[in-house]
């Protein structure tokens, strides 16, 4: 037996990283536009960050946007969040670079208003390296002043009627550019609004999305064979210099759905990026 052990242990572990390696891809045109894929955490909501983290290795998926209160890995009871220690930041920090990862986004999150809390908020996210916090919370001169200071932009999500383009517009006519839109495209389209027309009205206001394409029926499908026109959608984010990330989230799907699906987003998602930036 113990001679047979470590022979068990090496194949366990060579057939483990054979199934952890990065999908091969030509994301050459996407990174060139400054388009970012990434994945939505809450897509695979029925596992934990770790999983996800690994699931974004295989698809070829770089970057990741995480959530509250997603349990963070399989051995242990901690929650993605401000309230985790230093230890469980660096634990989920090794995790993600092991995977090839960067974690740009927090969300959908309140953020707190108060100084104390907001301070504390902001200072958890500049340990894990965010680049944007989603929320969809009202923002405040308070808030835009420390998003300036911390480099941490805050972009306002829309669940069907929760963000409007003309309200994202209303609430940060006097606020830099640092706050401004995460423009949920399925989300538009649930409330019978046109993704494109609300990303022109949103010009210069964008800061990340929760990019999808929907069936008639308003359930996520893989981009380009769904209603929301996604080439056009990519095209207005060129014209209008968009430079951030667009990240795959799923509202449905059990995990075989999922496993199948994603990589089929994340090739079209590079195919009708290699087009748009022809044009």
């Amino acid at each position: 037996m113990k001679r047979i052990l470590p022979t068990l242990v090496a194949v366990l572990t060579t057939t483990l990283l054979a199934a952890s390696v990065r999908a091969e891809r030509n994301d050459d045109a996407a990174e060139k536009l400054g388009f970012k894929l990434g994945m939505q955490s809450y897509t695979y909501r029925a596992v934990t960050t770790f999983e996800v983290l690994e699931r974004c290795q295989k698809f070829g998926i770089k970057y990741l946007e995480i959530y509250p209160g997603q349990k963070m890995k399989p051995d242990a009871q901690t929650k993605v969040g401000p309230a985790m220690s230093d230890a469980e930041i660096a634990d989920l920090l090794a995790k993600a670079k092991t995977c090839g990862v960067k974690i740009t986004n927090f969300g959908v999150s309140a953020i707190p208003l108060d100084e104390l809390g907001m301070k504390k908020h902001f200072e958890w996210a500049k340990k894990l390296g965010l680049e944007v916090l989603v929320t969809e919370i009202t923002p405040t001169a308070a808030l835009d002043k420390m998003s300036q200071e911390s480099g941490i932009r805050i972009a306002l999500h829309n669940h069907p009627y929760s963000w409007p383009a003309d309200k994202v517009l209303s609430a940060t006519k006097d606020l830099s550019k640092n706050c401004g839109a995460c423009a949920d495209t399925g989300h538009w389209l649930r409330a019978k609004k046109n993704p494109v027309d609300n990303l022109k009205l949103l010009e210069g206001r964008v800061i990340a999305s929760h990019f999808k394409d929907l069936d008639d029926k308003m359930s996520d499908v893989v981009y380009g064979t769904g209603v929301a026109n996604v080439k056009a959608m990519m095209a207005e984010l060129k014209r209008q210099g968009f430079k951030g990330t667009l990240v795959i989230e799923y509202e449905h799907g059990d995990l075989a759905h999922l496993d199948s699906t994603i990589p089929q987003c994340v090739a079209a998602f590079d195919k009708i990026a290699a087009e748009v930036a022809k044009e």
